[in-house]
């Protein structure tokens, strides 16, 4: 998860280099992020492996929208959410979204928010309009 993230913050650093500059030894500090995601038991995690080996995943967080909204319930937040190859979007980053909007909804989530690099194409296409998403 972290060697995917890694080559996900490198490549969106390309995009915007001041928003997305990687700080130094991002690899090693993210490992204690996820395992505190992971271990936290509140966050919805999904992985997909491929002959063992990790090809995507995303985390999602649930928190109560900002004071000045009333969605109607929680907000289903994603910020790591990859896939190994771009091509992977439409079906292995599909099946992981859509499999955290089911949890999330469970949970009480009524709205997601994705984010995603704005000249991340293959990964905008593959956040359309989700079937049954929060």
């Amino acid at each position: 998860m972290v060697a995917l993230s890694g080559e996900k913050r490198r490549r969106y650093a390309g995009f915007q280099p001041t928003f997305w500059r990687e700080a130094p030894d991002s690899d090693a500090r993210q490992v204690p992020f996820f395992e505190s995601q992971i271990a936290g038991g509140t966050a919805v995690v999904r992985v997909q492996e491929r002959d063992g080996v990790v090809d995507g995943f995303v985390i999602a967080t649930l928190a109560p929208a900002p004071p000045v909204y009333d969605p109607g319930g929680l907000t289903c937040a994603i910020d790591d959410f990859c896939v190994a190859r771009d091509e992977e979007w439409p079906s292995a980053g599909r099946a992981l979204l859509e499999a955290v909007f089911r949890e999330a909804r469970a949970r009480g989530a009524v709205q997601a928010v994705v984010v995603c690099g704005h000249l991340d194409r293959p990964k905008r296409e593959a956040l359309g309009p989700p079937s049954g998403s929060p």
